[in-house]
């Protein structure tokens, strides 16, 4: 099985020549809320002469998927959302209780007209974004869409209850060239905002996008259609390598239902990596064991044409059939 050291082999989709780099329009948005890993990539990328516009949910949102909900419409109040009382509004103080429930953030050095929130799940915050304040600077949509980094691993079957996985699925509706970024929880500072590893994770999602961006072509950073989720091992350092990889059938984590009160979801199984497959190789989950997973993701649920065209067929049948 062809192997791949670096994520630029996923550039060979596009047929374009290059064209030169440029600074990017970036919408960042991800479903925990302002945390450490997301002002550190803010800085990142400002630091790079991009513009930002960072608009995340109020509060943590992780397992919300492809929802749009919003949790209150005019004011911040506690319906559906505990966190709320919990923290006297936003996380990490970004707004309080009584505030609009959408608009820039009012904690001290974010209120400079580059952060954002939205009380409702993942997918609200990024449209909200999209919507209102990156219309409103740029007139346009952005150029990427970058999603997290978030506070734990987006692999395998957990992909489709992800709320970061979400906005990159909602870039993708708007037609926005949209990446997933996903670090180990180790990088959780609600403290500072300012975890050592939040910086390494945003040093590297800032070399790959630069990398990508420095070869982009006609289409964009990426191909037409096309998503990336990126996941970092446990323990990502600043030498860390990127890997392509694909999302396969491999397992890192199995889900159950908790049948006790509290009810609700738990992790029944963390699947050994060492115990995959040869062809479950190159599966995300089994990747980041140890380098820097790249997915290329499609749009929804749409399979590829020898399945579509087995459909074709099989209609043919089915509409000929006499009852």
């Amino acid at each position: 099985m062809r192997k791949n050291t670096t994520c630029l082999a996923i550039l060979a989709l596009g047929s374009a020549l290059s064209l030169p780099a440029h600074a990017l329009n970036i919408v960042v948005s991800n479903d925990d809320g302002l945390t450490s890993n997301v002002k550190a990539l803010y800085d990142a990328l400002k630091g790079a002469g991009h513009d930002v516009i960072v608009s995340v949910p109020c509060t943590q949102q992780s397992g919300r998927g492809g929802g749009v909900v919003m949790y209150s419409t005019d004011k911040l109040v506690a319906t559906q959302d505990a966190d709320i009382t919990k923290n006297g509004g936003c996380r990490n103080g970004a707004a309080k209780t009584g505030e609009p429930s959408v608009g820039a953030m009012t904690r001290s050095g974010y209120d400079n007209g580059d952060w954002y929130y939205a009380h409702g799940t993942p997918v609200m915050a990024l449209m909200y974004g999209l919507d209102v304040p990156a219309a409103k600077r740029w007139g346009k949509a952005p150029d990427l869409v970058v999603s997290g980094p978030n506070e734990g691993s987006n692999v395998g079957g957990l992909n489709i209850t992800s709320g970061t996985i979400g906005i990159t699925q909602f870039a993708l509706i708007r037609s926005i060239p949209a990446m997933a970024f996903s670090v180990s929880s180790n990088a959780i500072d609600d403290t500072n905002l300012a975890n050592p590893q939040s910086q390494t994770a945003a040093n590297l999602t800032l070399k790959l996008i630069q990398s990508l961006n420095a070869q982009r072509t006609s289409t964009g950073i990426l191909p037409k259609g096309v998503a990336l989720n990126v996941n970092f091992p446990s323990n990502f350092s600043a030498t860390s390598t990127f890997a392509f990889s694909r999302i396969g059938t491999f397992n890192l984590y199995e889900l159950g239902f908790q049948s006790t009160a509290p009810y609700g979801y738990r992790l029944a199984t963390r699947n050994d990596p060492a115990k995959a497959t040869a062809e479950q190789k190159e599966d995300e989950s089994v990747v980041i064991s140890d380098r820097i997973s790249v997915v290329a993701m499609q749009l929804a649920f749409d399979h590829r044409p020898a399945a579509q065209e087995w459909l074709r067929m099989k209609m043919d049948t089915v509409n000929t059939t006499k009852p």
